[in-house]
């Protein structure tokens, strides 16, 4: 049948089956038993036959497509964690559209636009905020959306993150207890959630000692920017003794400022925390102090919230995932701590 296009009847009149076994069989979650399903794929090997994907959406009026948005991959984090949530959802029978989009109205719109055109089934977000236009639209098409590591203030989409506030008392109490007196913080980018709850937690945790930082700045979740600052704060009189910088991106590009530029050694001179725990941060070159954050569950967390709502079983929820401070070399540990 060289030159010819192979169609499901073929493969059905040379297995034996019929037509609709042949669909059932490449339709994912389908009922069929193994016997059918060998005699048939073995068929369709020998016939080098490929489903139509996109005729049997028009079919069945569903793509089995999930558009997953994200705004910069610089952050180690958000590659281990797109790769995580790819495999998730194949698993469960979902193809997957990945699109880059700038972290603004402007760059978000048209990239959702074209989501909803493409007729996915739902959205996961990762780094990226949604204006309540863009909620509007995608509530308009049927579209549920997850938030992923970021969270906002609306009833209509459901997030995931890990409970940033509660690891960031958590930095906050071990710099005390270890004996830093001037603790500072190189903040995530104030615009974000994620941002602003690790500040606020790490601010909460300091008033529980009856601390208030000497310094708290916004890295924009920028090396660069973060470097900078890191560089200013430390070459001012009476520099800070303990640092916790927002993510692991920025504390890398600060350790190696602090250590190359400033002569500073980590952690005799000053402690550096960060927060996700990349695998970098294992590293012995960094040794990071972090707060982990606890990917495996969030990914989980996420398809499920996110099917559930595909198939209109759940209402849109805010899940807080706690993780643990991991301790490492980059600061004193108190005693009883152990990394």
């Amino acid at each position: 049948m060289a030159g010819e296009k192979v169609t499901s009847q073929d493969v059905a009149r040379l297995a034996g089956v019929s037509q609709s076994a042949v669909s059932r069989v490449f339709t994912p979650g389908a009922s069929v038993s193994e016997k059918t399903m060998e005699k048939v794929r073995d068929a369709a090997t020998r016939l080098g036959y490929r489903p139509n994907v996109l005729a049997r959406s028009l079919i069945t009026g569903r793509t089995r497509i999930i558009g997953l948005v994200v705004a910069y991959l610089d952050n180690q984090f958000y590659p281990i964690a797109l790769e995580r949530l790819s495999r998730a959802l194949q698993a469960r029978g979902y193809h997957i559209l990945v699109f880059m989009a700038e972290n603004s109205t402007e760059g978000v719109a048209p990239v959702m636009q074209e989501l909803i055109d493409y007729q996915v089934e739902g959205i996961v977000t990762a780094s990226v905020a949604m204006t309540n236009d863009l909620t509007n639209r995608c509530e308009a098409a049927g579209i549920p959306v997850v938030m992923f590591n970021r969270g906002q203030d609306d009833p209509r989409l459901a997030e995931v993150t890990s409970d940033n506030v509660a690891g960031a008392r958590a930095v906050a109490d071990h710099l005390v207890r270890a004996g830093h007196e001037r603790i500072a913080h190189i903040s995530g980018w104030q615009g974000s959630s994620t941002g602003r709850d690790r500040a606020l937690g790490f601010i909460e945790g300091l008033a529980a000692h009856g601390r208030d930082p000497v310094a708290v700045v916004d890295g924009m979740y920028n090396r660069d920017t973060a470097a900078a600052l890191a560089r200013e704060m430390f070459s001012a009189p009476g520099r800070p003794d303990a640092v916790f910088v927002g993510n692991d991106h920025m504390a890398f590009a600060v350790m190696d400022a602090l250590r190359t530029g400033l002569g500073l050694s980590i952690p005799d001179d000053v402690a550096v925390v960060g927060y996700d725990d990349v695998p970098i941060a294992a590293w012995p070159a960094y040794d990071l102090t972090t707060v982990r954050q606890p990917v495996n569950r969030m990914v989980e967390a996420t398809v499920e919230a996110l099917l559930s709502r595909i198939e209109d079983v759940a209402t849109p929820r805010k899940i807080r995932i706690p993780g643990p401070l991991i301790l490492r070399g980059s600061t004193r540990n108190p005693q009883g701590d152990t990394p």
